[in-house]
């Protein structure tokens, strides 16, 4: 069933080129909304970009992408703009999520002196969270939410513990949560409901960027009750379960998605 088929509503996948932005991306459009997808790629993954995106359009499914830096303001104004103007006044945006992977992976103690920096922490904080809040807030002033909306962003168990190399977006992750805990509380009277999941280790890209990531695959498979990682498409059924009506009284939560990794 594609309950949001024909409804003129769309997902706004900050970040959705791979991993959990992209499974999320597949996932809502098998449900009827429509796509648009902000990123940040290289040329030389065009080709694999382009098939993917392919295998998301359907008919009577819309979609856009935009191959740009989302925490450019500039840029931020001219994907608005464009919006504002192809939705005219019957499309709106049913859920923002926010998968943004841009972060500082340098260590706080190192022989060879490379070490995290105060502008290290700005770049993964401003990429990392604070672009939660103001692509929120450019959205909201431009009139494009719809009226039960539902923004939702990826943290991870690095928001409580310590991992070597991962500081800046530790730090980034529990921004984001008290980020979308405020706008949960602040924008509740217009109908916004935000929540965060907070993903088991997942097989991605960024995981493989954290230095001794596949220790940290092998630990947690056998940590995890089920035997397994955590999959991209794993976290895209909870981002379509809290999209769905049935949902509208989750909201400031931090959900954990992991098959019950975080027990142990």
């Amino acid at each position: 069933m594609k309950e949001f088929e024909n409804k003129k509503q769309w997902a706004l996948i900050l970040g959705g080129s791979s991993g959990l932005g992209l499974a999320s991306a597949k996932k809502l459009a098998k449900h009827g909304l429509n796509i648009c997808i902000l990123h940040r790629s290289p040329r030389m993954r065009e080709a694999i970009i382009s098939k993917e995106f392919e295998s998301i359009k359907a008919p009577n499914i819309q979609f856009k992408a935009f191959n740009i830096d989302i925490t450019k303001p500039e840029k931020r104004q001219t994907v608005i703009d464009e919006l504002t103007t192809s939705f005219g006044e019957d499309h709106q945006i049913k859920v923002l999520v926010h998968s943004i992977a841009k972060g500082n992976l340098k260590p706080m103690v190192s022989e060879d002196g490379k070490v995290l920096q105060n502008d290290d922490f700005e770049i993964t904080l401003n990429a990392m969270a604070l672009s939660l809040y103001d692509w929120t807030k450019a959205i909201f002033e431009a009139k494009l939410f719809a009226d039960d909306c539902r923004i939702i962003s990826f943290t991870s168990e690095g928001n409580t513990k310590a991992w070597r190399n991962y500081a800046a977006v530790s730090a980034a992750k529990v921004t984001l949560e008290a980020i979308s805990r405020s706008i949960a509380l602040e924008f509740a009277p217009f109908g916004i409901k935000a929540n965060c999941i907070q993903a088991g280790v997942t097989d991605t890209a960024s995981l493989r960027l954290i230095p001794g990531s596949e220790k940290m695959i092998e630990y947690t498979i056998k940590r995890n009750p089920n035997g397994r990682l955590t999959t991209p498409e794993d976290v895209a059924n909870v981002v379509y379960l809290l999209t769905k009506d049935e949902a509208s009284w989750i909201t400031g939560t931090v959900i954990p998605v992991d098959g019950g990794e975080h027990l142990r």
